[in-house]
């Protein structure tokens, strides 16, 4: 099985529930509910699906965002570690810094998943992203958790909040059940 290759960096820090319900609209229903925060849908394109909480709705600004991508083709393992290794190697490719790379292996009642944990610094903002891979409903999929900090020097505040909840958000989007009805 392959694994990943990367640096094991930061510090990541305990777990919230993960719950599914209807969305769409203004005024409908929170989609799912990460790390007790409701979360409403924003934009989907093809297969890819993004959520934002709410008073968020700015997708050009935000703070706290959920996407969720659909990988139909992929049916087992192999091909989920190949798309795993695939998106982190477009990460990089984008100036991402690896902060956590992890797989969890296969047992007889679970497939293997994956995790990639990066940082997006950017002029304007630093950005985090927790990304799970994982086979639900026999097709793959990534959950993706971001947090944005703007300004110019947000380094150290990203570090910090890194500190005090990278552990949790990680631990949260590894417990998730599997992925949220979009």
């Amino acid at each position: 099985m392959p694994v990943f290759l990367g640096a094991l960096v930061v510090v990541l820090l305990p777990v919230t529930l993960f719950a599914a319900s209807g969305a769409q609209g203004a005024d409908a229903k929170a989609a799912f509910t990460f790390d007790k925060v409701e979360y409403f849908h924003r934009y989907t394109k093809g297969s890819l699906h993004e959520f934002t909480p709410k008073g968020q709705s700015d997708l050009k600004k935000w703070t706290e965002m959920f996407t969720i991508n659909d990988y139909p083709a992929v049916k087992d393992g192999d091909a989920l570690a190949r798309s795993a290794s695939s998106v982190l190697e477009t990460y990089k490719a984008n100036q991402a810094m690896v902060v956590r790379t992890d797989s969890v292996p296969s047992t007889p009642a679970k497939p293997a998943e994956h995790l990639v944990v990066v940082l997006f610094p950017r002029k304007e903002f630093i950005e985090v992203a927790f990304t799970r891979f994982l086979l639900d409903k026999d097709a793959g999929a990534s959950l993706v958790y971001s947090h944005r900090i703007y300004g110019t020097k947000a380094g150290n505040v990203m570090s910090e909040w890194l500190k005090k909840n990278g552990e949790r958000i990680e631990k949260a989007l590894m417990a998730i059940p599997g992925v949220p009805k979009h």
